[in-house]
């Protein structure tokens, strides 16, 4: 029980700063590309990581390299994509694309982590994709249609990547060597890409914007890294919808963003939806 409540806590604290990070990205989105901010996300986290692990004498190497790289990678993508998604749409409209993750964790499940999917975890993916088709009507109206499909491809790529940090959790990979690899190599690649591509000035007022990503986003990947370590991980996937609630507030409050009835309905559906899909 001990377990279950520890799982929460953290979820709690990883919704909050990740609701904080897509603001900070919407902020700095005004001056900077989706793949400069991934850089300034990656490299600022990947400093305090370091400094973390240092601290607490975790060590670099690992036995599983292949595990790492590949959850590092898609997770590079999925970060990538999602940015894109809230610098071209409301921020609650983007991190509700990006958190279908859990009806695909339902579907992907049974071909990575080899575990049975009940037959009415169906149903539950199918009212969260009638959601998501209330929240693309009004996207595609807009011309946004593009920055919608990507934004639902980001909850493609945190599905999975969720599921190769719950297998590193599985076998006992510390929390910080995860986080590190997957800073180290969004870094790495998104730097590479800054070089064939855009690169702006960084003035000093975007010093706190870009810190504020750094340390909101370095904090909520140790939370949610933590409780998929420690929690069920359908159960964190059904929590993680704080963050849409988080979002639609700030959005709302911060950028005077309108939520229409067919956003809002299909918000509540993908909610609702990842709830129960998140149920044993």
């Amino acid at each position: 029980m001990f377990v279950f409540h520890q799982g929460v806590l953290w979820m709690l604290i990883a919704t909050f700063f990740f609701a904080l990070m897509g603001t900070f990205v919407k902020l700095g989105g005004e001056n900077f590309t989706p793949t400069e901010l991934v850089f300034y996300r990656s490299s600022i986290s990947l400093v305090f990581i370091i400094a973390i692990m240092k601290w607490n004498d975790v060590s670099y190497s690992s036995n599983y390299m292949k595990l790492h790289f590949t959850r590092s990678s898609i997770g590079f993508i999925s970060l990538l994509f999602f940015f894109y998604a809230i610098n071209h749409l409301p921020l609650s409209t983007a991190i509700s694309l990006n958190y279908t993750s859990p009806l695909f964790l339902g579907l992907l499940m049974p071909l990575i982590l080899k575990r049975k999917v009940k037959k009415w975890l169906f149903l539950a993916v199918t009212i969260g994709f009638i959601g998501v088709f209330f929240i693309l009507k009004p996207t595609f109206e807009n011309q946004n249609y593009f920055a919608g499909l990507v934004g639902l491809f980001s909850g493609l790529g945190a599905a999975m990547a969720y599921l190769f940090v719950t297998q590193l959790g599985q076998l006992k990979e510390p929390i910080l060597r995860t986080i590190f690899y997957f800073t180290l190599i969004s870094t790495i690649c998104s730097g590479f890409m800054m070089i064939f591509g855009e690169m702006h000035n960084i003035q000093f007022e975007h010093i706190l914007i870009l810190l504020g990503l750094g340390a909101s986003a370095t904090i909520a990947q140790i939370a949610i890294t933590k409780a998929y370590h420690v929690g069920n991980t359908l159960g964190n996937a059904g929590l993680s919808y704080l963050t849409i609630i988080f979002a639609t507030i700030i959005g709302v409050v911060l950028f005077d963003e309108f939520i229409d009835w067919q956003t809002a309905l299909g918000i509540m559906l993908i909610i609702i939806s990842g709830i129960f899909a998140s149920k044993k």
